[in-house]
């Protein structure tokens, strides 16, 4: 039987690579965005496309049924939509903060609302959510974007726990720097705030930071990793609860392990370099 899949944040990047890559192995691939004209080469690949802003209760809810009505099922679903609100804590007016909460935790939340009674239903079904290294690991200048991922990252952990027994998996994804265009996003977010000349040194750190996220970045992971990762947390029988993408990556969690008071030395003195 053919399976379905529904994924956000089609329009570029890792969303759009993933629908790919979905579409190749044989699934039917619902591929959103908030401009359906984002995504109209990718139906004339084969996808199936619908309009689909993760803040709209109403949309979400209309997408859903549309896809269940279609098709009779969802298999997976892949929440990638999200943006990254760059800055310091004190420059980010709160409703960038909350408009950043909004999209990459409570977009997916909304999402995982309406596909969860029709998993239950059919007693099974893969949720994977597509989370960062900034959920596990926190860095100056990046406190909105950080606390949205961390939100998905105890989110999932205790979404995992109570779908278990209905047949229902939960996967979160975690990539580092990736060769797309988020940087460029991050960066025209960051030229918005009103800065406060004594967070110079952070907005220096951030703009030396795109040397190594951006998408010339020898550190960067490709967008096919990525796909390919939610990919295998999307077919397997029993999924990882959490998945790292990158070699850089997974250096980048060992800092979790060094002490609080010292990662903090270490994270001042590269702010003064």
């Amino acid at each position: 039987m053919e399976r379905t899949v529904l994924i956000t944040g089609c329009s570029s990047g890792i969303g759009r690579v993933t629908a790919r890559t979905f579409l190749e192995e044989g699934w039917t691939t619902y591929a959103t965005a908030r401009d359906e004209a984002d995504v109209a080469d990718l139906a004339d690949e084969g996808c199936e496309t619908a309009e689909l802003d993760v803040t709209d209760d109403e949309q979400v809810e209309a997408v859903v049924e549309h896809v269940v009505d279609q098709q009779g099922r969802i298999d997976c679903l892949v929440n990638n939509a999200g943006y990254g609100q760059h800055g310091p804590a004190e420059d980010v007016p709160s409703d960038l903060f909350a408009r950043q909460l909004e999209v990459n935790t409570v977009g997916p939340h909304r999402l995982t609302r309406a596909v969860l009674p029709h998993m239950r239903a059919r007693e099974d079904g893969t949720i994977v959510n597509v989370s960062s290294v900034a959920g596990r690991i926190a860095a100056p200048g990046m406190s909105a974007y950080t606390a949205s991922k961390f939100a998905l990252e105890g989110y999932s952990d205790a979404l995992r726990n109570e779908v278990a027994r209905f047949g229902v998996d939960v996967s979160l994804v975690e990539p580092g720097p990736v060769e797309t265009s988020f940087r460029d996003r991050a960066e025209s977010e960051i030229d918005g705030l009103s800065r406060t000349e004594a967070y110079g040194w952070l907005y220096d750190m951030q703009e030396d930071a795109s040397l190594l996220s951006g998408q010339s970045s020898p550190f960067a992971s490709t967008p096919e990793e990525v796909a390919n990762t939610i990919l295998e947390a999307g077919v397997s029988t029993n999924p990882d609860p959490r998945y790292v993408v990158g070699g850089f990556s997974k250096a980048l969690l060992y800092a979790r392990f060094v002490p609080d008071r010292l990662r903090d030395r270490l994270l001042s003195l590269a702010g003064k370099l």
